[in-house]
């Protein structure tokens, strides 16, 4: 549905901002597309009225993992033990697993789990290479989707499908990046084609009435929801409750400092702060990331090329500026860098 609430707009981002590339031409002219979010009238959910399902091409190419740090690790393993005391730890369905780390993390566990997820490209027979439609007839006894419902067009129909595949029965754990935070630290660089859908703590309880989970974690950044299958219902926009979108959003969105740049962390986040830093004349001299799978590739949008930490300390001036993508990650930055360098953190 069209004719919302606008609540802010940017032109031509890269579709997929976790997807690298082979050149910096490629990577250059990577498929485009309009973000213009809407709060809806009749439901109060958040979304991009211009995004265009067809353009999302997901595939082995595409990399979100996070897993490689520390910090990360220990977000996931307190998020399994809330899957294992709400969900239970048998007839486990994780839907976009991505590259598998969280579901080997479950296994190892001890919980039975399967996955789907076109992006997969590691041998876990557990692990379908596709995106989920079925279980074949059986029911499991909960849903786990990590950083998946953001990325589909029709979230609440999304839900009822899953409720109704598994005989409105289950419960289910999400988790997605929490506009609230989003819109309180002005966050422009985490809005994201590829992310058509962003929600607040209240959209859930619109969505289910209860909660058994509603936290805000990793640093405040996602949600983390637990949530019966059996209470779904369509959500009603709360005249109490509307978007507190502020007006100096994009305020941070300016040239910052002189001289030779660089940005630690090659995700979603390093992506669009490159991309719109670009387009206002700022140009960084290195891109950094600890994920080998991203090293020796190039950034969306800008072409940047992505280097390993060992290959780019090895180049870097002493005092060097360094633009910190994610302030979770800063203790581990300054430690593998030596704490040689200016730090400044984006996202606080």
């Amino acid at each position: 549905m069209k004719g919302g609430q606008l609540l802010y707009e940017v032109a031509q981002l890269p579709t997929l901002q976790n997807r690298v590339y082979g050149s910096k031409l490629e990577a250059r002219t990577c498929l485009k597309g309009d973000v213009r979010l809407i709060e809806d009238p009749r439901t109060g959910l958040v979304y991009n009225e211009t995004f265009r399902p067809e353009l999302m091409l997901y595939d082995a190419g595409y990399n979100n993992e996070q897993a490689i740090s520390p910090y990360f690790q220990a977000h996931l393993r307190t998020m399994s033990k809330i899957v294992g005391q709400h969900l239970g730890r048998k007839g486990i369905v994780e839907i976009g697993c991505g590259k598998g780390y969280f579901l080997e993390m479950l296994t190892a566990d001890g919980f039975d789990v399967i996955g789907f997820d076109p992006t997969y490209d590691g041998h876990n027979p557990r692990v379908r290479k596709e995106y989920f439609k079925s279980i074949h007839g059986s029911r499991c006894d909960g849903f786990v989707l990590r950083h998946v419902l953001e990325h589909i067009q029709n979230p609440v129909e999304f839900l009822f499908t899953l409720k109704e595949e598994n005989d409105n029965a289950g419960k289910i754990y999400i988790e997605v990046p929490c506009f609230d935070w989003i819109c309180l630290h002005g966050a422009w660089f985490d809005i994201f084609y590829e992310h058509v859908n962003y929600f607040r703590l209240s959209d859930f309880y619109r969505m289910f009435g209860t909660l058994e989970v509603a936290e805000r974690s990793f640093g405040g950044q996602y949600l983390s929801i637990v949530a019966d299958l059996r209470r779904l219902r369509r959500p009603e926009i709360d005249a109490a409750d509307r978007v507190n979108f502020p007006d100096n959003f994009a305020a941070s969105l300016r040239p910052h400092g002189t001289g030779p740049t660089a940005i630690w962390g090659a995700r979603s986040k390093g992506v669009i702060f490159a991309l719109l830093m670009e387009r206002l004349g700022v140009e960084f001299n290195f891109v950094i990331d600890i994920n080998f799978a991203k090293q020796g590739r190039y950034l969306p949008g800008t072409g940047l090329r992505i280097s390993s930490p060992t290959e780019a300390l090895k180049q870097l001036e002493e005092h060097m500026i360094i633009y910190v993508m994610n302030s979770n990650y800063l203790s581990e930055i300054k430690e593998l860098s030596q704490n040689r360098f200016v730090y400044v953190t984006v996202d606080v």
